[in-house]
């Protein structure tokens, strides 16, 4: 059984992905949203896991990392910021992230626990795709910094962009997704005798879970390149092109545009309820918006200099295609917006709104999950956040895989004592 610290916990996603494998218990969680009196998804994390585990509602920033208790793992979803770093005013005590961006946080806690001789040493993280691209006018300069701040901690790393849909589930949702691991690990020497494209299309982290074809290979995007020891260097001067795969091993990547080899995946139909109250029906006035909305148009706008554009979008399905996955989910789900799901019921045909037990059936949460006394709203907002729990699974039984390939070191007696008295 591998101990794993969870953090930006949200209301579980990754803990529910990873201990529905039998091989994972999270030993300590936070959750923690700045500037909110009320913390629902707290409360919805902390109700769900009671009595099993310590749940933090705090600023990870505050967080002391002696007092964590030992973890192997380290999971979390952090949110896209602008990752740029400066030196210090003294210039000899290193680099500066940008005050509260949580990346920061993670990697403070890796280097913190590293000097305990309790390092991680596993790291898997999510978050939008578009973190590969970021900033727009440093294209990939956000991803560089990361991979080498991983790289000066010890770990190789390995990413994937994964639509959830193209695995056989219920959402297109695109996510990267970045696993990284100790440079000391058995796995981690195993790699270092493979070729790089032979890790990424078919013996790395993500490719058994997730194959792909090499039938639509692109050759014309992979790149290749050496990450800067110096992160202050890579802030001012890196741009590069990232890729939805990649590895980096020893400071050197590669990284390439891989076709996923897909399965069918589950229809918007098979995850609707039978029977719904009648508020999530639309009414006439509701129906006449959507069809604006998610129809095509062009619009004649004028910007704040005064020049005159034409805005134009293309049109949406409406109602939703019942035979397809559903969209990503947003956190404005179940509003009047564009991006909304509206669906024909299964009993009358009537458009109606996907109800919030639909919602978190789109992300694999069981049922009511989130019914924890938020309002419907928070309900809606805690979904557009979260991520597809079967994948998390799939990465779980995949890091259970590499581990049981390792060299295993009993642990002491204080230690055994020590994780009983979590629970």
């Amino acid at each position: 059984m591998l101990n794993v610290i969870e953090l930006f916990a949200g209301v579980g996603g990754f803990r529910i992905g990873l201990e529905r494998t039998g091989h994972f218990q999270v030993v300590w969680g936070n959750q923690w949203e700045p500037s909110k009196k009320a913390q629902d998804a707290f409360v919805c994390y902390s109700t769900n896991f009671k009595d099993n585990g310590i749940h933090s509602n705090e600023d990870i920033s505050t967080v002391k990392s002696e007092y964590l208790p030992n973890a192997e793992v380290l999971v979390g979803g952090f949110p896209c910021q602008d990752y740029s770093v400066a030196r210090s005013l003294s210039g000899e005590k290193g680099i500066q992230g940008k005050k509260g961006v949580l990346f920061w946080e993670i990697m403070r806690l890796i280097s913190e626990r590293q000097q305990l001789g309790r390092k991680p040493k596993y790291v898997l993280l999510e978050n939008v795709d578009r973190l590969l691209k970021s900033p727009s006018k440093q294209r990939g300069r956000d991803f560089g910094i990361m991979l080498a701040a991983f790289h000066n901690a010890g770990y190789d790393v390995e990413w994937r962009v994964i639509n959830a849909a193209d695995y056989g589930l219920s959402q297109r949702r695109r996510r990267v997704f970045i696993f990284a691991y100790d440079r000391s690990l058995k796995y981690a020497k195993q790699l270092s005798k493979i070729s790089n494209p032979k890790i990424l299309e078919q013996d790395g982290f993500f490719a058994t879970k997730f194959p792909v074809t090499m039938e639509f290979l692109n050759t014309k995007k992979i790149t290749e390149g050496n990450l800067d020891e110096d992160l202050v260097n890579i802030s001012d001067e890196f741009k590069g092109n990232f890729y939805n795969s990649g590895i980096m091993k020893d400071g050197e990547f590669i990284s390439m545009e891989l076709t996923p080899l897909k399965s069918a995946p589950i229809p918007l139909s098979d995850i609707l309820e039978e029977e719904v109250d009648e508020k999530y029906y639309l009414t006439e006035m509701a129906k006449e918006k959507f069809i604006y909305l998610k129809g095509s148009k062009k619009v004649e706008r004028t910007s704040t200099t005064g020049h005159k554009y034409i805005f134009s979008e293309g049109g949406m399905s409406l109602p939703e295609n019942m035979d397809l996955p559903g969209r990503t989910m947003l956190t404005s789900e179940g509003t009047t917006n564009r991006s909304t799901h509206v669906v024909p019921d299964k009993k009358t045909g009537r458009w109606r709104y996907l109800t919030p037990v639909e919602c978190e059936r789109l992300n694999g949460f069981p049922d009511n999950w989130t019914n924890t006394g938020m309002s419907e709203r928070m309900r809606y907002f805690c979904m557009g956040n979260a991520l597809v729990v079967d994948l998390i699974t799939l990465m779980g039984e995949r890091i259970h895989e590499i581990e049981i390939q390792e060299p295993q070191i009993e642990k002491s007696k204080e230690k055994q004592e020590e994780q009983i008295t979590l629970f």
